[in-house]
């Protein structure tokens, strides 16, 4: 099923400014909230479906390439999601709209439970991909290799020498946060946090992994497979979620950020999703007409060329253009006619032009009796 618009589900417009879309996603993330709405199954998507809204308009980079590309242009194999985000993964990332507010409270600070064990989350990995005209108009998949942090084998990740060597949190019990009573205009209320000794895992090492030196992660080449989909554009993003660096001691791994480049073709050139190719005629040919073949994305074709073709004209092919990204559309191949001037002529195509140019009925529409001219030029330019 295709993915609603994002500016639809938070019900603002698209010139809407940040504080705007802020309030919005808070107002539809308290409706849909699963605490407000236990065993919900509908209610929890669309809450998942905001938080996947908010996380790209909240970002101006983000929004930028929604804007201009869509849902292509935020997202890819693997990328972000709504269905792909578990609660924890919401409530961390947006933290600041959920956690310490009335929001926490008015349902059962549901909204700021730690992902225990959770540790630091992995920073992003940009990575370039350049692709050919042929490649974006099938859509192709690549694998890349890349340098990256990976969890680590020895201690799988928790930074630890053994499994002795981690223990429960003295300060939140293992449980991971810790909570506080504030007073506020509403009266006593009580928020949670992350646990400020153990940065929210519950547990703390005593000795620290060998081969990571505690961290968790390592240095190490990886293959990763990036599916490109078909008409991707110069400057277009997209992610692989959980494809980045590994994080410490255990916590989330970062995104793999794919930039897309264009290879330039040795013929033709890309307009959106049309196909340029400058077809040059000398004028014997552009007079009389001809058939010619010029090459398109999927091979060379023969197109007729009639007689009388002028400088500046355009032939369409339909369809032979590139596919039009989250769209069944197709663009075309435009083929430009120019008329070439030769710099320098013989001796014998001078005295043949100069007869031509003092003829009463010489027209430009050639008649019977210029075309004989014009044949005998086509045969000069040709030979």
């Amino acid at each position: 099923m295709a993915k609603r618009d994002y500016y639809e589900i938070l019900g603002v417009s698209k010139d809407a400014d940040a504080a705007v879309i802020k309030k919005a996603y808070r107002k539809t993330a308290i409706k849909y909230h699963p605490d407000k709405n236990p065993g919900d199954r509908e209610a929890e998507e669309n809450f998942k479906e905001a938080a996947e809204a908010y996380e790209v308009l909240s970002d101006p980079d983000k929004r930028a390439r929604y804007d201009r590309f869509g849902h292509a242009g935020v997202s890819g194999n693997g990328g972000f999601g709504g269905g792909g985000m578990s609660m924890e993964d919401i409530m961390e990332q947006f933290s600041d709209i959920f956690g310490g507010s009335p929001f926490d409270t008015f349902f059962g600070g549901g909204a700021t439970r730690s992902r225990r064990g959770g540790g630091v989350r992995g920073s992003n990995l940009r990575i370039k991909v350049s692709l050919t005209l042929e490649e974006i108009a099938k859509g192709t998949t690549k694998k890349i290799k890349v340098k990256k942090q990976i969890k680590c084998d020895t201690c799988n990740g928790t930074g630890a020498k053994d499994s002795g060597s981690v223990s429960s949190c003295g300060t939140c019990g293992g449980s991971g946060y810790v909570r506080q009573i504030r007073s506020t205009f509403l009266g006593q209320m009580q928020t949670t946090s992350a646990c400020p000794t153990c940065g929210g895992r519950g547990q703390v090492v005593t000795a620290k992994c060998n081969n990571c030196k505690g961290e968790g992660r390592v240095f190490d080449h990886k293959t990763i497979e990036i599916e490109i989909p078909a008409g991707v554009e110069e400057g277009m993003q997209l992610s692989m979620r959980g494809q980045g660096n590994a994080g410490q001691q255990g916590g989330p791994s970062g995104d793999l950020l794919i930039n897309i480049e264009e290879k330039p073709h040795d013929h033709l050139k890309r307009d959106g999703a049309n196909i340029i190719y400058d077809l040059y005629l000398n004028f014997a040919d552009a007079a009389l007409g001809t058939s010619v073949e010029v090459p398109t994305i999927e091979g060379n074709v023969k197109i007729k060329i009639p007689a009388g073709t002028q400088g500046g004209k355009i032939f369409r092919l339909k369809g032979k253009g590139l596919p039009v990204v989250q769209s069944y559309q197709q663009g075309d191949q435009l083929i430009h006619v120019s008329v070439w001037t030769p710099k320098k002529i013989t001796p014998q195509e001078k005295e043949i032009l100069e007869k031509m140019r003092k003829m009463d009925n010489f027209t430009p529409t050639p008649t019977k009796s210029d075309k004989g001219f014009f044949e005998k030029m086509k045969d000069y330019f040709n030979s």
